[in-house]
């Protein structure tokens, strides 16, 4: 855990939100396990911040399902199990290729240049061989994709679930040849939305996340055969 660098002059809320993000980024990288209590004194000392935004995170997180309030015990951390990112994989498989079809059709040519900018920076850092590079650019391709879907209820659900799963798709992201794999699946994509073509972008983003699911299962039966 560490203190958070706190802007004394900013609103509560822009407080509460950096003690989410802090507590949030700690349940999905492992940091606090399944079962961990998350004590607020505790907290309040370890991020050096009032009870009050530490109560207010927990809430959210409570909101978000990463934890559940225990009688007697408090909040304690649920994080996401293995079923949990296998149901986001299939549920994204579902929904993200309307977010693609409704980018195709909305977006805007500033979004355009991002999304190609994006994916020439993703181009450059695999040839780097930059893994870490790379799952930025991956979450910020989506991510813009989200945006560019002028959709706030789907942007907000994807983004969520993209979220959720990060240490996941990070694990699969490494294996080999997968960074290749996906770098062309993103061109493909990024063709069909310049394109308009919110049919075939709507395609290729559910063929795109079956691919990275099915490349998930294939690692975790390769570490299980270990």
């Amino acid at each position: 855990m560490r203190k958070i660098d706190v802007d004394l002059e900013g609103e509560n809320y822009s407080l509460r939100a950096k003690v989410f993000r802090a507590l949030e980024e700690d349940i999905l990288n492992g940091k606090l396990q399944p079962g961990d209590s998350l004590i607020e004194t505790k907290l309040s000392d370890e991020l050096g911040v009032s009870r009050t935004p530490i109560r207010e995170a927990i809430r959210q997180l409570e909101l978000e399902g990463l934890v559940k309030a225990v009688p007697n015990k408090g909040a304690v951390v649920l994080g996401v199990s293995a079923q949990d990112i296998q149901d986001i994989y299939v549920i994204r498989m579902m929904i993200e290729g309307l977010a693609a079809r409704w980018a195709a059709e909305k977006i805007n040519d500033d979004e355009i240049e991002q999304l190609k900018e994006t994916v020439e920076l993703s181009e450059f850092y695999t040839n780097k061989n930059d893994m870490q590079r790379l799952q930025e650019l991956d979450s910020k391709f989506h991510e813009l994709i989200y945006e560019a879907c002028k959709s706030k209820p789907l942007r907000q659900v994807l983004t969520m679930f993209h979220h959720h799963i990060k240490r996941a798709r990070g694990a699969s992201f490494a294996t080999p040849g997968r960074a290749k794999k996906t770098l062309e699946e993103h061109k493909a994509i990024l063709k069909a939305i310049i394109d308009r073509d919110g049919e075939r972008a709507e395609k290729l983003t559910y063929e795109h996340i079956k691919n990275a699911n099915i490349n998930l299962a294939k690692q975790k039966k390769s570490e299980i055969k270990k």
